[in-house]
């Protein structure tokens, strides 16, 4: 499964935010620990601001039930900024940026919407292969525009009409000009299914599309 541009994006931005918090330390006024020695914080709005983003980062790319959201939490929760509870969820971070190149990391409800579209194209092949083609067609539109409004979500862009989440997508990175460009090529062949121009298409058409979203699942759910 592709890694997400925008969850590693993600982790790079606030990789960097974290390099800034940890050079600007300061000392507690008025506080010691029991031997004296002081206690060192970080600008605590910043800090605030900062785990907040990695929260939602987590939540939304690995779902609150991930260790690494969880653990993150408990820390960040009840820290008052000083630097050592600082480090403890930069370290929480950058084990999770870790795991996730590494891909030992997913989100569940991608994974089950990716398996759901998997059972669908299926459906759509054996529809395809009983010389069903329209039918076969007008599903495998539905795959696309499912997956579609999946990116979009986690890309936080609205939901809209095919082709516009399709030109939002694009611009936000998530998949080249190339991608969107076979994308409208393919919304075009569903249109055409679903308004009963089947002459306007053969099956070796809808087998093709039926391939190329199946990569596409793959690639970026």
């Amino acid at each position: 499964m592709k890694l997400d541009p925008l969850l590693s994006k993600g982790f790079e931005e606030l990789e960097r935010e974290a390099e800034k918090l940890n050079r600007y330390t300061t000392i507690k006024p008025g506080v010691t620990r029991l031997n004296n020695e002081p206690i060192y914080i970080v600008g605590f709005a910043e800090f605030k601001g900062w785990g907040t983003r990695v929260l939602n980062m987590l939540q939304r790319g690995f779902g609150e039930d991930s260790i690494h959201f969880k653990e993150f939490a408990r820390i960040f929760s009840r820290s008052s900024g000083e630097v050592s509870e600082f480090e403890t969820c930069r370290e929480i971070l950058l084990s999770a940026k870790k795991d996730f190149e590494g891909g030992f990391l997913f989100n569940y409800s991608a994974l089950v919407k990716a398996e759901v579209l998997d059972d669908v194209l299926e459906q759509a092949k054996a529809l395809l292969n009983a010389r069903y083609k329209d039918a076969a067609c007008i599903i495998i539109g539905i795959a696309l525009e499912t997956t579609l409004k999946e990116l979009a979500t986690r890309a936080e862009i609205p939901l809209g009409k095919l082709e516009k989440i399709n030109t939002e997508l694009c611009k936000a990175g998530v998949y080249n000009m190339a991608k969107q460009k076979q994308i409208t090529a393919w919304a075009e062949l569903r249109n055409k299914a679903a308004h009963g121009e089947w002459t306007e298409y053969d099956s070796d058409d809808v087998r093709s599309f039926h391939d190329g979203v199946q990569r596409f699942v793959a690639d970026y759910l």
